[in-house]
């Protein structure tokens, strides 16, 4: 138990941080005329993520659940996850958020993972929603979160590239680009 206790108090301080970040950029966004998305839906982003400690939490502790046979595998790929989430970060600088956030007529970043996919941060989240519970041998968190993600996205995804579309040459800019998986090989490209 110590070691998920310890594990999970990584990520939760991680959050924290994020969002620290996150606070920082959308006063600089704002203060150079960035425009707010989404807000309706925010709010139920925040709770499903608060929600998915306290359920991993309940189901670890109340089912007594053990690490997965497959955990350092689980892990490996938790730890690409960080990765692709630190290079996802570090690539947007001040335009990354945990809002919807657009800042009229600013080029769209197109350099780190965004060469490659539109959303590599939602991809992280995605692939962590699934990962981690696994890795405990919580199933049901990783289902119900898994499912939960995929309704969220469904509409927070739209809203972001409907913000993107009207106020930056987005379409342009990810012509090339699939939301969550690079494109390998088009017959089309040169």
């Amino acid at each position: 138990m110590f070691p998920f206790l310890i594990f999970i108090s990584v990520l939760i301080i991680q959050r924290l941080l994020e969002l620290v970040i996150a606070r920082r950029n959308e006063k600089w966004m704002k203060e150079q005329g960035g425009v707010e998305f989404g807000m309706k839906h925010y709010q139920f982003i925040v709770l499903m993520h608060s929600m998915f400690f306290v359920v991993l939490l309940f189901e670890k502790i109340t089912f007594s659940r053990e690490f997965s046979a497959f955990w350092p595998l689980l892990a490996a790929v938790f730890v690409c996850a960080q990765l692709i989430r630190v290079w996802a970060i570090s690539s947007l600088g001040r335009f990354w958020n945990t809002k919807i956030i657009v800042l009229p007529n600013v080029e769209v970043v197109r350099r780190g993972p965004y060469r490659f996919i539109k959303h590599p941060n939602y991809l992280v989240v995605s692939i962590e929603l699934l990962v981690v519970p696994l890795m405990f041998g919580a199933y049901i968190t990783a289902c119900l979160f898994t499912i939960l993600n995929i309704l969220m996205l469904s509409i927070r995804i739209p809203a972001e590239e409907k913000a993107l579309r009207e106020l930056t040459e987005y379409e342009g800019s990810f012509a090339s680009c699939n939301r969550f998986l690079p494109k390998l090989l088009n017959k089309y490209d040169n």
